[in-house]
């Protein structure tokens, strides 16, 4: 996989390099939230590990980070996905579901899902739709071949 690296305004920077990943980082943020209190640091490291990530960085700290768990054929789960508070309201968020949704070894999936308690607005922007209760899936239709 070629390491992508974009420029976002504002000073930001948005790379899937997996070494500028800082596990620790994103522990301190996972292990605060409701969907994964008191996860172990091993625990996210293992799920880096098996995930396509992306994150962003402010002056080399990692202030944002997703994920997504995939087949890279017909099926893609995106998960984890937070911006820290003081750099909320920047389309953070959105430059990550951006990188993700045309990232070219994404292209062709035929169904997306996430789950999420507080931020349908969010990916409704970008085409998701609420199935019921957290859960939302983005449908691109039947799969095919790329």
């Amino acid at each position: 996989m070629r390491v992508i690296e974009t420029a976002l305004p504002g000073g930001y920077s948005l790379s899937d390099d997996p070494a500028r990943l800082q596990p620790n980082a994103i522990h301190a943020y996972l292990a605060s939230t409701y969907w994964s209190p008191g996860i172990a640091l091993s625990v996210v490291e293992r799920a880096i590990a098996g995930s396509h990530c992306v994150g962003i960085y402010k002056d080399d700290a990692q202030i944002a980070f997703a994920r997504v768990i995939t087949d890279h054929a017909t099926f893609a789960h995106l998960a984890d996905v937070y911006v820290l508070e003081n750099y909320q309201g920047h389309g953070l968020a959105s430059a990550m579901l951006r990188y993700f949704h045309d990232h070219p070894d994404l292209q062709g999936l035929r169904r997306w899902t996430l789950n999420t308690r507080d931020a349908h607005s969010l990916y409704e922007r970008h085409g998701w739709q609420r199935i019921t209760g957290i859960f939302m899936q983005r449908y691109d239709g039947p799969a095919v071949t790329v």
